[in-house]
């Protein structure tokens, strides 16, 4: 089969996959799309909301519909890093064993990220780069396909541990969540008060989505778009030559390397799930919020003039 034809077969299963996690999701087309996109591109996903938006049982949905393992863990301040990775215990025969902990599945829920202390957000943030886990100085390998779709709650910030911007520039999408109307609300209510259940048939198996990873890997992408990606990350970065009048008054800081990095796949499978064989400038344009929402740091002055992350990204575009 060639690229073109796989590319085809992928939008094909994209739509199968949407149309899954739709029997059970109602609404939130974007975040859905978002996660599977991230999926797609190998990369982590944050999501961000308010309680009682169904994020976990989105992921959990979606887990489903891709036919992977799926493991949740609930960050908790008391949550040490052997509780994530695993630890060595004792056997019978007198040896040490390793038991795996939650982290080996192929889709992990970590929700309520925050809630965790800075030693525990660092073991999985090994786990997120490296694919692997280090215990008593022995790396184990987490299984592949590996994906950390975290949760965070934006208004409750007693007792939490925000994450560090290192941390944040781990995941490629930060997908926000947000109220349904009030005819989704209505469907929603509807399904979740009677006795009916739905089943969600897999669409992809684990294999098939590295390949897709690797197809999209494979993508051309001409020049001019390679380039209006890097620029737009340069642009982000107060004090340096390419920013904007508006990104030296309001921002203290800028996005990363990562972020050209992230502008480029997530084009690539943007480009790939509309119909199109290379991606094009609309295509970093389409996925650029989500990339740079979490990459860039607004000063004091952005807060009291009322200027937005969103507003800021809007106008480099």
């Amino acid at each position: 089969m060639s690229d073109k034809e796989a590319l085809d077969k992928l939008r094909g299963q994209h739509q199968k996959l949407i149309a899954e996690v739709g029997k059970v999701i109602v609404g939130q087309e974007a975040v859905v799309k978002e996660v599977t996109m991230a999926i797609l591109a190998g990369g982590h996903c944050l999501l961000v909301g308010v309680p009682g938006l169904a994020k976990t049982l989105l992921v959990n949905t979606v887990a489903q519909a891709l036919g992977l393992s799926f493991n949740r863990i609930q960050f908790t301040p008391d949550l040490m890093p052997s509780d994530i990775t695993g630890s060595e215990v004792l056997s019978e025969e007198r040896k040490f064993e390793f038991v795996k902990g939650p982290l080996f599945a192929n889709i992990v829920l970590a929700d309520e990220i925050n809630r965790t202390p800075p030693k525990t957000q660092a073991a999985l943030l090994e786990a997120m780069q490296e694919r692997s886990v280090t215990v008593n100085g022995k790396a184990y390998d987490l299984p592949s396909p590996f994906f950390v779709l975290a949760t965070q709650n934006p208004i409750e910030q007693e007792g939490t541990y925000p994450l560090p911007e290192a941390q944040l520039d781990r995941f490629m999408f930060n997908t926000w969540v947000d109220y349904p109307s009030f005819a989704e609300e209505l469907s929603v209510v509807k399904q979740t008060t009677g006795e009916s259940s739905t089943n969600v048939t897999p669409v992809l198996s684990g294999q098939e989505i590295l390949e897709a990873q690797a197809l999209i890997r494979r993508m051309p992408v001409a020049d001019n778009v390679l380039e209006y990606a890097v620029n737009l990350s340069s642009k982000t970065r107060p004090g340096r030559d390419l920013a904007t009048e508006e990104v030296n008054k309001y921002l203290s800081w800028g996005a990363g390397p990562r972020a050209s990095q992230f502008l480029v796949i997530g084009a690539k499978v943007h480009a790939a799930l509309n119909g199109k064989y290379s991606p094009d400038v609309e295509d970093v344009q389409a996925v650029a919020t989500p990339i740079l929402r979490h990459r860039i740091v607004r000063n004091y002055k952005a807060e009291a003039d009322g200027m937005t992350v969103e507003k800021l990204i809007t106008g480099l575009l």
